[in-house]
């Protein structure tokens, strides 16, 4: 459902009256409050005004045209903030202070990803705010966590990628390691968050017994390296770039045709046998090297120079719908326009618009929610912010929520 900046007529989400502290800027805490925002969570986003706000807001072209013309709403601001309040606070006078420490007196969920030790010295650390509210779930998130050597290295997405391992096994086979295109290392540490929470919730909501959640970029990528990082621990061999090959499964890559790129996975024996009967390559069945993954695995070079040589001089279409034909797993190689404009991202929702009276236009577009509930679905309630939008009677507005949650 989408609906006006104001909210009104939204269903109630599986979240409703929770309420989160979001302490966090850039992209891996906002990911995490902007998923439970999605749910149906009240995230209360405390921004500088000193310093014009979350980081994001000026990581631009592109920007958002905004009526008044400030640039303050770029893209990769809009990727992680919706459906979120937007509070003005400077932690460091005591006034901003006082005021965040009363908002977290009525929050449910503190997350904050300042270096270790950095929120002391306002009292908003979580031994302090804990202390004074015994069931506050508190998340941090820092690049390497609130203990070990490392704990006071800055953490960004790139130095997680590069010390996590994922950039060992990113890239052309000859060449530079590789970053991943976008910051999965922040998002899937946001996704971490957001599990961690929940469960941390269900726990204060069985026991009354709240909990800090610590949690590390660097930890979350070095357990999202899932098989590699096992072929590793059980081999002893540190695992190589193999380009867009895949180090278990063969074939499974990137090949040419005469049009351009297309994609192949052949994921077990009976889909490598209708691969190679759809192409009429009678001896890639009859090879003993081909006859089992095993055995295409230790013969990678030669099955996949074979299989180059069969799909050159084909078009893209004519080998998909042969490979579709025989349910051998196929497929294009879109760009981002053309997925996120592809019939199944438009059955799907995979982009939304969301109403904003401060733009050009009057909404933004955004990427969807894939989480698909059929009881409790995601709704699009309000349009990322401006900076302090939400500021004036923000402690009224969350006295009132908390009295409707207990008249329930």
């Amino acid at each position: 459902m989408m609906t006006g900046s104001d909210g009104k007529g939204a269903q109630r989400g599986a979240l409703d009256g929770l309420i989160v502290l979001d302490l966090s800027r850039i992209l891996a805490g906002p990911t995490a409050t902007q998923l439970l925002a999605d749910l149906g969570a009240t995230v209360i986003k405390i921004e500088n005004p000193l310093t014009g706000g979350d980081d994001t807001r000026a990581w631009g072209p592109p920007f958002v045209p905004t009526k008044d013309g400030i640039r303050d709403m770029s893209a990769y601001y809009l990727a992680a903030n919706r459906n979120k309040l937007s509070v003005a606070a400077d932690i460091a006078t005591p006034e901003g202070a006082a005021l965040v420490r009363q908002i977290a007196d009525h929050a449910d969920v503190v997350i904050e990803n300042f270096k270790p030790g950095g929120l002391v010295k306002y009292g908003l650390d979580h031994a302090t705010l804990c202390a004074a509210r015994p069931d506050l779930v508190y998340c941090s998130i820092s690049g390497y966590g609130q203990t070990g050597p490392n704990r006071d290295l800055p953490g960004y997405d790139l130095m997680a990628q590069g010390f996590g391992g994922i950039m060992s096994l990113t890239g052309p086979v000859d060449g530079a390691p590789h970053k991943v295109g976008v910051g999965i290392a922040d998002v899937m540490c946001g996704m971490y968050a957001c599990v961690g929470i929940l469960a941390a919730l269900r726990h204060r909501d069985a026991t009354g017994e709240g909990q800090h959640i610590d949690l590390a970029l660097v930890d979350a990528q070095m357990a999202w390296m899932i098989n590699e990082g096992t072929n590793y621990l059980l081999s002893g061999e540190v695992p190589q770039r193999r380009g867009n090959a895949h180090p278990n499964i063969c074939p499974y890559d990137v090949f040419a045709c005469a049009d351009g790129h297309i994609l192949l996975a052949v994921g077990n024996d009976g889909q490598f046998r209708r691969f190679a009967d759809a192409l009429g390559a009678d001896d890639l069945t009859l090879d003993p090297r081909y006859a089992t993954n095993p055995d295409r695995l230790a013969n990678r070079v030669a099955l996949t120079a074979r299989i180059a040589a069969l799909l050159a001089p084909l078009s893209k279409s004519d080998v998909l719908a042969r490979l579709a034909e025989a349910t051998v797993p196929a497929g294009p190689i879109q760009t981002v326009a053309e997925a996120l404009t592809s019939d199944q991202a438009v059955a799907r929702g995979a982009v939304v618009n969301v109403a904003n009276d401060d733009v050009e236009g009057g909404a933004v577009r955004l990427l969807g929610n894939p989480l698909k509930l059929s009881r409790t679905p995601v709704t699009m309630r309000l349009a990322p912010p401006r900076m302090g939008q939400h500021s004036a009677g923000i402690l009224d507005r969350l006295r009132a929520m908390i009295a409707a949650r207990s008249a329930r």
